[in-house]
C-alpha cells in the first residue's frame, strides 16, 4: 500500500518536480498550493506525512501547523522554508512541526528525512517502555505518567525520549542526542534544538525526570 503525503507548496514547478519525484519514490501526493487548499484536502483525506511551505498566498504555513496540532492531529509534518536561522527552525519545531528543511535542498536529503519521519519503531514484542512511573508506547507514539492520560508526542519528541529512556542514567551530550535525532548533518547552531524538546518533554514529565549535568548534557533517571 502507498503512502499518502500532502505536498503544500506555492512554487508550482518545485511543487511538481517534488511531487514527480515522490511518485517515483512509491509515495501518492496530492498538491495545495494555498492554506485553504490545503485546510480542505485534511478535512476529508488521511495522509501519512505533510510536506508543508511556509510562505503561501494565504499565510503562513505554520499557522496551520499550530491549528492542526490544537485540533490534536498528529500527522508527521516537515517543513520546507526558505528562511534558514537556528531561529526560524526553533519557532517551527515549536510550533509542532517534526523535522525542517531549508531551501534549496538535495531530493535525497529530502526523502532520506521522509523516510525518517515515516519509520515507526517495529518488530518489538511489547512497544511499551515503562521506567520511573513513565510509560512510552511505540505503536501509538504516546507517553504517559503513572494514573494520567496518554499525550501524544510528534515523532522528534518520541525518539529523543524513548533514546533516553533505552539508556537511563547515562549523561548523553546535545551532541550526541542530536546525532540520534538526525541522522543527518544539522548546522553548527542546532543544540539548541535539543533544548527546545527536553523542554518540551520537561513540560509532560517534570524536571526529575530527565534531568541536567550543567556543562555535561542531559540523563533520564531511572528512580
Amino acid at each position: 500500500i502507498s503512502m499518502k503525503l500532502l505536498l503544500l507548496e506555492d512554487d508550482d514547478l518545485l511543487a511538481e518536480s517534488l511531487a514527480e519525484s515522490l511518485k517515483d519514490n512509491g509515495y501518492l501526493v496530492d498538491l495545495a498550493a494555498s492554506l485553504k487548499a490545503a485546510k480542505s484536502l485534511m478535512a476529508t483525506e488521511h495522509y501519512e506525512l505533510a510536506i508543508l511551505d511556509v510562505g503561501l498566498p494565504d499565510g503562513s504555513g505554520l499557522d496551520l501547523l499550530a491549528q492542526w496540532r490544537r485540533q490534536k492531529r498528529d500527522t508527521p509534518i516537515l517543513i520546507l522554508t526558505a528562511r534558514d536561522t537556528w531561529e526560524d527552525k526553533v519557532v517551527g519545531l515549536e510550533t509542532g512541526a517534526d523535522d525542517y528543511l531549508t531551501k534549496p535542498f538535495h531530493e535525497a536529503e529530502l526523502m532520506a528525512r521522509l523516510k525518517a519521519l515515516l519509520r515507526r519503531p517495529s518488530g518489538q514484542l511489547s512497544q511499551v517502555i515503562t521506567l520511573n512511573g513513565v510509560s512510552l508506547d511505540g505503536a501509538g507514539q504516546r507517553v504517559c505518567l503513572e494514573g494520567e492520560t496518554w499525550r501524544s508526542l510528534t515523532a522528534t519528541e518520541f525518539r529523543l525520549l524513548r533514546y533516553l529512556m533505552l539508556h537511563p542514567d547515562r549523561i548523553h551530550s546535545k551532541e550526541q542526542l542530536l546525532e540520534q535525532l538526525y541522522a543527518l548533518d544539522q548546522d553548527a547552531a542546532a543544540p539548541n534544538l535539543v533544548e527546545v524538546y527536553v523542554a518540551r518533554l520537561r513540560r509532560y514529565l517534570g524536571k526529575s525526570i530527565i534531568q541536567t549535568r550543567r556543562g555535561q548534557g542531559y540523563f533520564f533517571a531511572s528512580h
